[in-house]
């Protein structure tokens, strides 16, 4: 397993991976076999890229931040700070997609404008999910496992099926939370409490 120096320690790379020499990655990061990280990608700290997983040119990954198995992830996305991709997930960046133009030629990078999808701070996403180009999960929401999101999901949201709906509320440990009364919500692990406004979940 090769090492990465970065100037605060050694990102493992496995020699199977595929790392372009422009992407960066991040001390105590691991790339797993047959994971490909193209070019001008950023990595944080201590994330782990599973077997043949996909980071595309220019995605930006927070610290702390595990994308699982054969997960995809392409550009332009976001991925802020202690996110979960599951494996086989996949963030895709083109709304229409074709495979040529109106007028018959294949299409090029100058025919179409990838969105990138938007992951905050601490949420997950089932395995198998598939998010639409453009959406942005919110902060510790969570995804269930084949969901299809094509429209944003609130921070602390539980959404899942095609079409993705909310289907309740998760709390930071990520299990689901049980009504406290008088529109409150507590997780039933950390005993946190939350408070629903406006169709928003606010910790108190």
């Amino acid at each position: 397993m090769a090492t990465v120096e970065d100037g605060s320690g050694a990102a493992r790379i496995e020699p199977s991976a595929d790392v372009d020499e422009r992407a960066a990655i991040g001390a105590g990061t691991t790339v797993w076999h047959l994971a490909q990280v193209r070019e001008d990608a950023v990595v944080g700290a201590d994330c782990v890229i599973g077997r043949g997983a996909y980071v595309g040119p220019g995605v930006r990954i927070g610290d702390r931040v595990k994308v699982q198995n054969h997960a995809l992830v392409y550009e332009p996305a976001v991925v802020e700070d202690g996110v979960f991709i599951g494996p086989a997930a996949v963030l895709t960046n083109d709304r229409y997609p074709r495979a040529v133009t109106p007028d018959g030629r294949p299409k090029g990078q100058l025919d179409w404008c990838a969105e990138g999808v938007t992951l905050r701070h601490g949420c997950s996403i089932g395995g198998r999910a598939v998010l639409v180009a453009g959406v942005t999960v919110g902060r510790w929401a969570l995804v269930a496992a084949g969901a299809v999101v094509h429209r944003d999901v609130p921070d602390f949201a539980l959404v899942a099926g095609v079409p993705a709906r909310r289907i309740g509320w998760v709390g930071r440990a990520g299990e689901p939370l049980r009504p406290a009364g008088d529109g409150g919500w507590q997780c039933p692990r950390t005993a946190e409490r939350y408070r629903e406004r406006g169709g928003t979940l606010v910790p108190l």
